[in-house]
């Protein structure tokens, strides 16, 4: 303690009984229970140099664990509580972690990177995602947090879930008090969270609305290498920010794979780069198949099971496959062939990891010992996230399921492709086992047994291996070297709608790491334009303001706009809410009393008023998860779409919107509900051309079917699809579906509610003819005259066509 107190009293000044004493000194990872509230040296030395400079010359705490009388000095110097033994066990965890041999070399070009940007190159599983954000937290205490919180994005909401439990783990402090994580219609922070992990599309809302980059000291872009369109944004809206002359001096840190190192170095100019060292130890043993098999989940299945024939513990497994319905299925198979296996001891546990799974994917952490196998099936989502130690087998089907929206034809296609050789590498990697670094719980290795009938050899056993469904020449010829970038593949109209917000905010330019198709952002201004979310200058007009706040796409924020005009505004609450969170049954009905249980609850209008009546019918249940199982509902779903709708409502309210009182049912409120969603949505209409189902959607000449689920398609003969409708969203896949589809009648409403110049831009077709005759027809009518409604018969039976 000699050379601290040393220290302390000569080169910084402090006395043991000083009252500048609050916060503790970080000495060899491990903080003493000697503390300040300020520095009072000059600015230009950084009070981070100084305890910096003293981390290096002491090696205290380094070697083991303290004695008992230096324990009771040890106290978290972020919320001032003594250290658990269980900080000590995972600190030596931390320190084994490949990113640790970076660390020095980290926390000085954080403090002296001439633009306040540094950029961390490193594989996965190195300890990246867990470790740099403690170390900013560390420089932002040392610096008072001038100027707000440490913030860490993820392109994914689940993996911000993940790593916020594993990091509050490893800092022994409580999850939603100092540390915290932001997703969609869920807000795990408090006034004293110091570290944030946020999905990115939030942040990126919040620096939208705001004057320079935002309130924050240190702001982390983890796995830039997934090429999010918000990561991209971010980077690109702070590339020009000089943020040294900024006050408070804040920092930004670029975390990604190797592979987009070189693009981002050219991109952000002289920032310093720090580069992980690779793991020692052997890599995993790759094998490849001659052939890409016909039926993933099968080969996929075969070869799990082949492993568990040769290994009475194989260790755990991990299996990637293209999308989340192959997963269940996947899941499934595996679990009756195991049964028939017979595999000695405890069953394995199969595992799903997905999206959809929501909070049950933290069980991929839970710790089940030696006799527990774990066999995870997951696709692209864990291709840089959730870094699993105990995995020791990986196999790789070589491909993934994306929806790349098309902007010709505004539609999502759903495109199976070969995955990049970046994610082919990362997934090699996963099979050498990480250390704990992003785990939830420490785990231990199991000890391999050995058979004279092993598939792979016994060294390769010890150190992993890799199977992989393909060749190597298709993975030589086919696989682009990066993931392709999302800005080339989503709808940009939200992307336009916040960019030009931020103008508005902050005029100025935004770079792109790729610069999106010019056909795309063209799609995107005149989707804009039809909302009237621009004025005659083409900039954002006092709508185009409203739309912006809301966390919605812009044509559903329209029509939640139009509800208060058309007074439905609680009908269109829940209705956003559902169509966001929770926009219909999770899977097909598994009995006749379940489709009945289903039946009941469709309603005569469609799609989208069965939505309304579902949530009304949740709410009335108490929010009971078995009353959601019983009728094959996602219960998380739809607990999202409540919290959703008070977050919507919570907004109307704050920028004083007109509000109405519940009237679902009623005559009235049908058709106002109808002009509302057709304000929002009059660019997703087909119509029925020969009265069998077959759509045509009239802004292109795609035909469609109804989907297997509409309401529409379980009413009994000699009911027929409705003449025109209008959907949530078309997808091109297997079967080209309209989804959340509800009738409507043009002669009253599309006609009256589409801009004029909208039904002259149509392409050609008889639905435009039949729609310009209608809407001349309107004009030639008495000005004022109302047109006339339909009579209660006409929507007793939506399915009869009118």
């Amino acid at each position: 303690m000699k050379l601290l107190d040393w220290i302390l009293s000569s080169v910084l000044g402090w006395g043991w009984n000083s009252p500048l004493y609050s916060r503790q000194a970080w000495v060899g990872g491990a903080w003493l229970g000697v503390s300040r509230t300020g520095c009072h040296t000059d600015a230009s030395q950084s009070c981070w140099q100084v305890l910096w400079t003293a981390t290096m010359a002491s090696g205290l705490a380094e070697e083991s664990e303290p004695s008992l009388g230096e324990s009771e000095l040890a106290v978290n110097p972020f919320d001032g509580l003594p250290f658990s033994s269980c900080y000590y066990e995972l600190l030596e965890q931390r320190r084994a972690l490949p990113i640790w041999a970076a660390r020095f070399l980290f926390l000085e070009h954080l403090e002296n990177s001439p633009t306040g940007v540094v950029l961390v190159s490193g594989e996965p599983g190195s300890g990246k995602s867990t470790q740099i954000p403690q170390w900013c937290a560390e420089f932002a205490l040392a610096r008072g947090f001038q100027t707000g919180q440490v913030i860490v994005t993820q392109p994914y909401p689940l993996a911000a879930v993940s790593l916020a439990s594993r990091v509050a783990d490893e800092m022994d402090l409580t999850l939603g008090h100092e540390i915290g994580y932001s997703i969609p219609q869920e807000d795990c922070t408090g006034p004293n969270t110091m570290l944030r992990f946020c999905w990115d599309r939030l942040l990126l809302q919040e620096v939208a609305s705001t004057r320079g980059p935002g309130a924050w000291s240190v702001l982390i872009l983890d796995e830039a290498q997934e090429r999010s369109v918000a990561s991209d944004l971010l980077q690109g809206l702070l590339r020009d920010t000089r943020l040294r002359d900024l006050p408070g001096d804040p920092r930004v840190i670029v975390v990604t794979d190797p592979a987009l190192e070189p693009k981002l170095q050219a991109f952000w100019g002289n920032s310093p780069i720090v580069r992980v060292p690779r793991e020692a130890g052997e890599n995993p043993t790759l094998t490849y198949k001659d052939t890409v098999p016909t039926d993933l989940v099968e080969a996929a299945c075969q070869a799990v099971l082949e492993l568990y024939r040769q290994e009475e513990a194989p260790g755990d497994v991990l299996v990637y496959l293209p999308s989340e319905e192959e997963i269940s299925l996947c899941c499934e198979t595996l679990s009756r062939e195991l049964g028939v296996l017979a595999v000695p001891g405890p069953p394995p546990r199969i595992l799903p990891l997905h999206p959809g799974c929501g909070q049950a994917v933290q069980a991929v952490y839970e710790d089940t010992g030696r006799s527990v196998q774990k066999i995870v099936v997951t696709h692209w989502l864990a291709d840089f996230s959730f870094s699993l130690p105990s995995i020791q087998h990986v196999i790789d089907s070589g491909r993934e399921l994306r929806s790349v929206y098309n902007p010709r034809i505004r539609a999502e296609s759903q495109v199976l492709r070969p995955i990049s050789k970046c994610q082919a590498e990362a997934r090699l990697l996963r099979a050498r086992g990480s250390p704990p670094g992003k785990s939830l719980c420490p785990h231990t290795k199991q000890k391999l047994h050995t058979s004279p009938k092993n598939l792979l050899p016994q060294a390769s056993l010890l150190s992993g291996s890799c199977l992989r469904l393909y060749s190597k020449s298709n993975l030589e010829l086919e696989a682009p070297p990066l993931p392709y970038p999302k800005v080339y593949e989503e709808n940009l109209s939200s992307l336009v709608l916040l960019l030009m917000r931020k103008q508005i905010a902050e005029p100025g330019e935004c770079h792109f790491l790729d610069r999106p198709a010019p056909e795309a952002l063209m799609q995107a201004l005149e989707d804009l334009d039809y909302l009237a979310a621009l004025d005659d200058n083409g900039d954002l007009s006092d709508l185009g303001i409203i739309l912006s706040e809301f966390p919605l796409p812009p044509e559903l924020a329209k029509a939640l706009l139009a509800s208060c005009e058309f007074n439905c505004v609680d009908e269109m609450l829940t209705l956003a809410a559902m169509l966001t969170a929770a926009p219909g049954f999770s899977r097909p009905p598994q009995c006749a009393e379940e489709a009945a249980l289903r039946r009941a609850l469709e309603h005569a209008d469609g799609d989208h008023s069965s939505l309304i009546q579902v949530y009304e019918a949740f709410a009335q249940s108490g929010a009971d998860e078995a009353w959601c199982q019983a009728r094959g509902l996602n219960w998380a779903a739809l607990c999202r779409a409540r919290q959703l709708r008070a977050e919507l409502l919570e907004l109307m309210q704050r920028i004083e919107l007109p509000l109405t009182q519940p009237a679902f049912g009623s005559q009235q409120n049908r058709r106002d509900l109808q002009r509302a969603l057709l304000s929002g949505f009059f660019l997703k209409v087909a119509r029925d051309t020969d009265g069998t189902g077959n759509y045509l959607l009239l802004t292109h000449k795609h035909v469609a079917q109804l989907s297997s689920d509409c309401c529409y398609r379980s009413r009994r003969a000699p009911a027929r699809p409705p003449a025109w409708v209008l959907y949530h969203s078309f997808s091109i896949a297997k079967h080209n579906c309209l989804c959340v589809v509800s009738e409507i009648q043009p002669e009253i409403r599309l006609v009256e509610l589409a801009p004029p110049y909208f039904l002259s831009n149509l392409p050609p077709s008889e639905s435009r003819d039949l729609l310009n005759q209608l809407r001349e027809g309107a004009a030639e009518a008495e000005p004022g005259a109302e047109p006339e409604a339909p009579s209660p018969q006409e929507y007793g039976d939506s399915c009869v066509m009118q």
